[in-house]
C-alpha cells in the first residue's frame, strides 16, 4: 500500500496488519486527506516558580546535583505529612485568572500508579474539583481555544535511561533516577479539543508560554522541562462524532509539537482508509525519525483509583484573596499587542508586533515614542536591530528617538540611519547627531540630488526607456545607480519621487 493509494503525497507507507501499526513517511506538508478534519486538545504541564516544593520545604531549583533536594515528604517516608505551599496556590490562581477561568473551592486526591520515578507510588493531584475551570485562551488571530481546567499537582522524579536508542527504557541497559523534581508544584492546563490545525497548536503553546512568563508563574522553558506538552489527536469526517484519540506524550518544543500532530493525523487517516480501527493509546514522539510510536494503552480514571488525600484539607481561597490576585495581574500579551497596534498602525498579529511583544520590548518601543519619535519607525528598528537586547534594552530610549527624528526629518537617509543605529546599539547608546557628523552624513540638497538623477538618466538611457515604458524592474537599476553616484547620501524616497516626476 502506498501513500498514493490513499491520496496522500509522499513516499511509501509500511503497514503491519497484525500490530495495527503503520509507519507513515515523516512530515511532507500534506498531513490531512481530503474529507477529514483534525480534532486536537493539548494538556500542558507547567512547573511553578516557587522557592520550595508543593508539599515540603525542599528547594525547587533546576540544574543542581541529582538527589540533593529531597526530604521525607518527597520520598513518601512513613509519618511524613504534606503541607500545602501558599505561593503555589497563588501562582495557580494567577494562571487561572489570566486564562479567564473561574477560581473555585478544590480538593486534592491521590492518583495511584507505580513507576520508578514516583517514590510514593501515588501522585497528589486535583481530580473532580480543580481550582480553575471553564476558561479560554485567544489566539493572535482571534480564535478562542477553550480551557477545561487548570489544576494543581506535584511533579514526578526524572528517569534517565542509559544505553539503547532514543533515550527510552525499552532496550536500555539501566536507568538512573533523580528525585530533585519530585514534588515540584505543577499546574496542568487541560485545553478543550478546539484546535483544528498544527499551526493553531503552535500558536496556542506560544501564546500560553508568553502568558505564563508575563504573570510570573513560570519560566516556561520547554528545553529544561518546566513546560511540557501532551497532544490528544483524533481525526473525523466533518459532522461525524469525535474519533478515537491518541495521546502524544511530552513533546519538548513548539516545532516538534506541530510535526508530531501532523504525523499522527496522517497515521490515523491511513488506518481508517485501510478499514482499520484506531486504538486509544499513549504514543511517544521520536524526533530523530519523525514518527510517533506506541508506549502503552491509554489508562482511564478508574485505573488510577483516585481517592481524597486524607492528609490535606479542602482548598477554598476567599474572594478577597482572589480579587487581590486579579488586581495584581500585569497587562497580558494580547492587550500589549493591541496597544502597540493602536500606537503604530501595524496589525496586532503581524510579525513585527508579535516578535517585539514576545521579546518583552513593547514598553521600550512606547517609551521611544514618548521621547518624541515616530512609534512605527521605532517598532521597525527595535524588531530588526534589538534581537540581542532583551526586554530591557541598554540603549536609552532618548538616543533611539533622536536617531529616528533625524531619519524622519530627512537629515539621514534610511541607509545612513541603519549605520548610525548599528553604532548606537554596539555602544549601548550614543548621540546620533555626533555620530552622523563623524561619519560625514549630511542631507543632500534637492538641486544636487536632481543633478545626479539627470546624470544617471543620461548614462542609463536603456533602463530609463524601459522604466518610462512601464517596466518597474528598471526602476531598481536606476535607484541603485543614483545611490552609488551619491555615495549613499541620497534619500530613497526623494529619489523615487524625482524619477516619478521626470517620468511624467
Amino acid at each position: 500500500m502506498t501513500a498514493a493509494d490513499n491520496k496522500t503525497q509522499g513516499s511509501e507507507i509500511q503497514y503491519d496488519m497484525s500490530k495495527n501499526e503503520i509507519k507513515v513517511a515523516p512530515n511532507d506538508g500534506s498531513y490531512l486527506l481530503d474529507g477529514y478534519e483534525l480534532v486536537c486538545g493539548l494538556e500542558v504541564h507547567v512547573e511553578l516558580a516557587t522557592a520550595t516544593k508543593l508539599f515540603s520545604a525542599s528547594a525547587n531549583r533546576f540544574g543542581d546535583d541529582p538527589n540533593t533536594h529531597i526530604d521525607p515528604v518527597t520520598l513518601g517516608l512513613p509519618g511524613a505529612l504534606p503541607v500545602l505551599n501558599r505561593q503555589a496556590v497563588e501562582l495557580a490562581m494567577r494562571i487561572g485568572l489570566a486564562l479567564n477561568c473561574s477560581v473555585q473551592p478544590s480538593t486534592f486526591h491521590r492518583k495511584n500508579y507505580f513507576y520508578p520515578d514516583m517514590p510514593k507510588a501515588y501522585q497528589i493531584s486535583q481530580y473532580d474539583q480543580p481550582i480553575n475551570v471553564n476558561g479560554w485562551l485567544e489566539l493572535p488571530g482571534g480564535k478562542r481555544i477553550g480551557v477545561e481546567r487548570a489544576h494543581l499537582e506535584e511533579d514526578t522524579g526524572k528517569s534517565t535511561h542509559i544505553g539503547g536508542t532514543g533515550g527510552r527504557i525499552h532496550g536500555s541497559d539501566y536507568s538512573l533516577i533523580d528525585f530533585n523534581r519530585a514534588g515540584v508544584p505543577l499546574v496542568e492546563i487541560v485545553g478543550r479539543p478546539d484546535i483544528a490545525s498544527p499551526e493553531e497548536a503552535r500558536q496556542y503553546v506560544t501564546e500560553l508560554r508568553q502568558i505564563l512568563v508575563a504573570v510570573g508563574a513560570s519560566d516556561a522553558k520547554m528545553e529544561e522541562g518546566s513546560m511540557r506538552c501532551d497532544a490528544n489527536v483524533s481525526v473525523r469526517k466533518p459532522g461525524s462524532p469525535l474519533g478515537i484519540r491518541c495521546e502524544i506524550k511530552n513533546v519538548n518544543s513548539v516545532r516538534s509539537l506541530g510535526r508530531a500532530i501532523e504525523y499522527e493525523a496522517r497515521r490515523q487517516i491511513v488506518l481508517l482508509e485501510a478499514g482499520e480501527k484506531i486504538r486509544q493509546e499513549t504514543r511517544h514522539w521520536d524526533e530523530t525519525d519523525g514518527r510517533t510510536h506506541t508506549l502503552r494503552s491509554k489508562e482511564d480514571a478508574d485505573d488510577y483509583r483516585y481517592f481524597l488525600e486524607p492528609d490535606l484539607v479542602p482548598l477554598n481561597p476567599d474572594q478577597a484573596w482572589i480579587d487581590a490576585v486579579r488586581a495584581a495581574l500585569p497587562m497580558l500579551p494580547r492587550e500589549r499587542r493591541l496597544r502597540l497596534s493602536q500606537a503604530t498602525g501595524a496589525p496586532a498579529d503581524g510579525e513585527a508586533i508579535m516578535v517585539v511583544v514576545e521579546r518583552g520590548q513593547d514598553d521600550y518601543v512606547m517609551s521611544v515614542g514618548e521621547a518624541g519619535a515616530d512609534v512605527a519607525r521605532a517598532l521597525v528598528h527595535v524588531k530588526e536591530a534589538f534581537a540581542e537586547q532583551g526586554a530591557s534594552p541598554t540603549v536609552p530610549a532618548a538616543d533611539l528617538a533622536q536617531m529616528i527624528v533625524m531619519e524622519t526629518s530627512g537629515k539621514l537617509t534610511s541607509t545612513q540611519a541603519k549605520t548610525v543605529l548599528a553604532e548606537i546599539v554596539a555602544n549601548g547608546g550614543g548621540d546620533a547627531v555626533a555620530i552622523a557628523a563623524a561619519k560625514g552624513f549630511e542631507a543632500m540638497d534637492n538641486s544636487a540630488l536632481e543633478a545626479i538623477v539627470d546624470q544617471v538618466i543620461a548614462e542609463q538611457a536603456e533602463a530609463w526607456s524601459k522604466y518610462c515604458g512601464g517596466e518597474q524592474k528598471a526602476m531598481g537599476a536606476l535607484v541603485g545607480a543614483i545611490m552609488k553616484a551619491s555615495q549613499g547620501k541620497a534619500d530613497g524616497k526623494a529619489v523615487t519621487a524625482l524619477l516619478l516626476a521626470k517620468k511624467g
